[in-house]
């Protein structure tokens, strides 16, 4: 179950050993997630790894390209589609959430694993056509990459729920950081919101709990009108966003959402932060709920902690020092409370 303060990470980690990967990811987060690999090479990355048995999508050059497949690849595309069991994603593509599978195949049930896809709108704005148009603005390859992603987090979903009583599927969508500057004038604000909701939509019915990241700061009441049930971002560099929306906030916060703060550097700052400023951090933004009328109590039972994104681009050094920041911070974290919500903590 998820508890007050619960810690998980995001995705990727930075080493090339899976089991080492996954042993610190079981020794630090009490959410367990199967990391995401990208130093084993090229199939790892956020796109390629989910575009596997998406015949829509080709690599040419080290890019994805979006490409009209042959008539029998699109039919067994078609085909898997409507079978209705998702889309899997194999070994050769994610050596973490196998070596993961298997390191915690022998041990108890777990309250909650947590699992992750690449979002909608980053996958649909990451990939091109050879004129360099974004696959986003083709409307039925648009709608067909929906719906893969989808597949992939049913699969993940289905998967999980052999281990634990409850699975999280977190949405990675960095581009959102980048949404209504000049680069994406064409993306409206409903045909986001619409992609969003879907894919919460089916991570819910598949009978998971839905999470959006984002690594930096985005229009806020786009994410929360998606109907998400946790919202998670970089609270160390963009914590403030939040303030601009307090009406936007306390209606979500009341209405049952969490919110994953992310509040231990994965920038540069991973090597160099210290416990005391990543707890002053996390004060000043369970300050600001305070400040807009959310009680501590529902601040504690409804706040995740988290690294602020992936690590893969640490060190393997810096990357193990990101985790145990986060164990430390979960340790003490009482210290570092505002009052209200430290006198809501359970024992």
């Amino acid at each position: 179950m998820i508890t007050q303060f619960s810690t998980t990470g995001i995705g990727s980690l930075p080493h090339s050993d899976p089991r080492a990967a996954c042993r610190v990811v079981l020794d630090h987060a009490e959410i367990p997630f199967w990391p995401q690999l990208p130093a084993l090479g090229f199939r790892e990355l956020m796109i390629p790894m989910y575009s596997e048995g998406f015949p829509f999508v080709a690599f040419e050059g080290g890019d994805a390209v979006a490409v009209d497949p042959p008539e029998e690849d699109a039919f067994a595309f078609y085909t898997a589609l409507e079978s209705g069991d998702g889309f899997p994603v194999s070994r050769e593509s994610s050596a973490g959430l196998y070596a993961f599978l298997d390191e915690i195949a022998s041990r108890p049930r777990f309250a909650t694993l947590k699992g992750h896809i690449t979002g909608p709108l980053t996958y649909t704005l990451g990939i091109s056509d050879r004129i360099k148009r974004p696959l986003y603005y083709d409307d039925e390859k648009r709608e067909l990459a929906l719906s893969l992603l989808k597949g992939k987090a049913l699969w993940q979903v289905n998967l999980l729920k052999k281990y634990a009583s409850e699975v999280i599927i977190f949405i990675d969508e960095p581009i959102l950081s980048a949404l209504g500057t000049s680069a994406y004038l064409g993306v409206s604000d409903e045909e986001a919101g619409r992609m969003l909701r879907e894919t919460v939509d089916a991570v819910r019915e598949a009978g998971g709990i839905s999470g959006i990241h984002c690594c930096g700061k985005a229009h806020w009441p786009l994410v929360l009108a998606s109907g998400v049930d946790i919202l998670n971002f970089d609270a160390y560099d963009y914590g403030d966003s939040i303030r601009l929306y307090p009406e936007e906030v306390r209606r979500f916060i009341n209405g049952g959402g969490r919110i994953a703060w992310g509040v231990v550097p994965t920038t540069d700052e991973a090597a160099t932060a210290t416990l005391e400023n990543i707890g002053e951090k996390l004060r000043s933004v369970l300050d600001a709920l305070l400040a807009m009328g959310i009680s501590g109590e529902t601040i504690a039972n409804q706040s995740l902690i988290t690294p602020s994104c992936g690590t893969g681009s640490l060190s393997v050094k810096d990357a193990e020092r990101v985790f145990s920041l986060l164990k430390t911070l979960k340790a003490e974290l009482a210290r570092f409370l505002p009052d209200a919500v430290r006198g809501a903590l359970k024992p």
